[in-house]
C-alpha cells in the first residue's frame, strides 16, 4: 500500500470544493481524485483527472483539506509543482492546470510538453 507524501500538486480551496461537490452530487462515497498525465493533445501529454476506490502500487497519495490525491509516479515527474484551479465565470468554467514545468502549452490549456 502507497504511504502518505508530500503534494505533489497544490489544489486551490475552489478546486477542492469543487471535487467534494461531485463527489457528493454523485454519491461516490470513500473516492480519491487521480490527476495524471497521459501522451496526446497537440502540444504532447495530456492532464487526466478521475476518481478512484483504490491505489496502484506506484501511486503517491496525499490530502488537502480531507480530499485524498493520488499521483501515479510517472506523473509526479511531469506535474510536480503543478496548481489544480477550478474557474467559474461568465468566460470559462472548469479546472484548469497551472504547470510551472510545461515549456509549451495548448491554446485551451489540456495539454502541454515538458
Amino acid at each position: 500500500m502507497p504511504s502518505v507524501t508530500e503534494n505533489v500538486i497544490h489544489l486551490t480551496p475552489s478546486a477542492v470544493k469543487e471535487i467534494k461537490r461531485l463527489i457528493q452530487v454523485q454519491n461516490m462515497g470513500d473516492v480519491a481524485l487521480k490527476v495524471g498525465i497521459k501522451g496526446g493533445g497537440c502540444s504532447g501529454l495530456t492532464y487526466t483527472m478521475s476518481f478512484q476506490s483504490e491505489n496502484g502500487p506506484h501511486d503517491q497519495v496525499f490530502e488537502v483539506e480531507g480530499l485524498r490525491v493520488v499521483v501515479d509516479a510517472k506523473s509526479a515527474l511531469y506535474i510536480k509543482g503543478t496548481t489544480l484551479d477550478f474557474i467559474d465565470t461568465l468566460q470559462e468554467s472548469g479546472f484548469k492546470f497551472i504547470n510551472p514545468n510545461a515549456k509549451e502549452s495548448c491554446g485551451c490549456g489540456t495539454s502541454f510538453s515538458a
